[in-house]
């Protein structure tokens, strides 16, 4: 489903959307409303009904745009409602979130513990410029639910044995021209070449502009 930020169909251009008229877990309203958000913006109220139905999104959205917080609505609310009932080890990711910059990665965890907090998901940041023996002995005290990094950081954590995909239930990618702009698209196919086959998980990325290199992908 490709999904542009730009889009308002009549329902949504005559009356904005609330997060409470989505059928979203009340920990997760509670979450919502404490990062003050009442109504969806565009790219949310185009996005969220078909995200939180299982469906794949490909949004074009500029950063502003709320897109972080659709993408963190649908992990969230997914996971609420299929919890892990058999075993499930450390660093054994359920949903991962591939940012191109550390920046991007640390912002899209802070607004992930604000809308997860009424919840018991443990949100684990994994990029460079941090001590990796630090970010390991997180991940060795929780086990993983949301799982956010840079491609290169996730990478290594990967190679060490440290983090599993091959249970991967959501898989977002944001700002992926950014990403193409970075060189970083060898590694994050090495990443997707790790996670489930794509009819066993949900796909999400978004993009503000769109190449033949990133619909590959």
């Amino acid at each position: 489903m490709l999904i542009s930020d730009k889009e308002k169909d009549a329902d949504i251009a005559q009356n904005k959307l609330r997060f409470e008229d989505l059928p979203l877990s009340l920990e997760l309203i509670n979450g919502i409303k404490g990062a003050n958000f009442e109504f969806c913006t565009p790219i949310q109220a185009s996005s969220l009904p078909f995200s939180l139905n299982g469906r794949d999104v490909v949004g074009q959205a500029q950063t502003g745009t709320g897109k972080t917080a659709a993408f963190l609505i649908t992990i969230i609310e997914d996971l609420l409602r299929h919890p892990i009932i058999d075993e499930h080890y450390l660093g054994e990711a359920r949903a991962i979130v591939l940012a191109p910059t550390r920046e991007l990665a640390i912002q899209i965890g802070e607004d992930a513990k604000i809308l997860a907090r009424f919840t018991n998901l443990n949100i684990h940041v994994l990029v460079g410029g941090v001590d990796p023996e630090r970010q390991l002995r997180a991940l060795g005290r929780n086990h993983c639910d949301i799982l956010i990094g840079t491609p290169g950081r996730l990478l290594d954590f990967l190679r060490s044995k440290d983090i599993f995909l091959d249970r991967l239930e959501i898989l977002v990618i944001d700002e992926a021209d950014r990403m193409l702009d970075m060189g970083f698209i060898p590694q994050v196919r090495q990443l997707i070449n790790q996670a489930p086959k794509p009819k066993l998980r949900q796909s999400l990325m978004f993009s503000a502009t769109f190449s033949k290199e990133i619909e590959r992908m």
